[in-house]
């Protein structure tokens, strides 16, 4: 069995590595080789910590340029990491779970070791060990 995801995150940090250099067109190509065969928008720019994970490959993730994601983060598939009136910056941190089809929108920080439910629409930071769910998302 082939584990896509894992494949997915090496050319990412490769990507990743040759954005940090400053070359100008490699990067975005692997991005678009990325958008293409995994379905999911990771710009070169987002900073993703160890460990971390997307499930199903991704698939339908879009994830904002400024993002910063932490170690042994598992991201589910259709998760929206966006900017929300021009603003940016979604700190995600240390073990933190997001389910699928989840919404972190605006200039957002996600303490360590949080759970998001499925399809939730998070509009604010949430502290260390909560669960969030719900439209818009309350803390459990």
């Amino acid at each position: 069995m082939v584990d896509y995801s894992s494949s997915l995150m090496r050319i990412y940090r490769v990507m990743h590595f040759l954005w940090e250099k400053h070359i100008p067109i490699l990067p975005f190509l692997l991005m678009k080789y990325i958008r293409v065969i995994y379905s999911i928008e990771l710009p070169p720019s987002v900073v993703i910590g160890k460990k971390s994970f997307f499930m199903h490959n991704g698939l339908g993730c879009v994830i904002h340029a400024k993002s910063i994601i932490g170690n042994n983060v598992l991201i589910y598939q259709n998760v929206t990491l966006g900017g929300r009136n021009g603003k940016s910056g979604i700190s995600i941190g240390d073990n933190v779970i997001i389910g699928a089809g989840a919404c972190v929108l605006g200039n957002i920080v996600i303490a360590d070791n949080v759970k998001i439910g499925a399809n939730a629409v998070v509009l604010s930071d949430i502290s260390c060990g909560k669960t969030a769910i719900g439209i818009p998302a309350r803390i459990v």
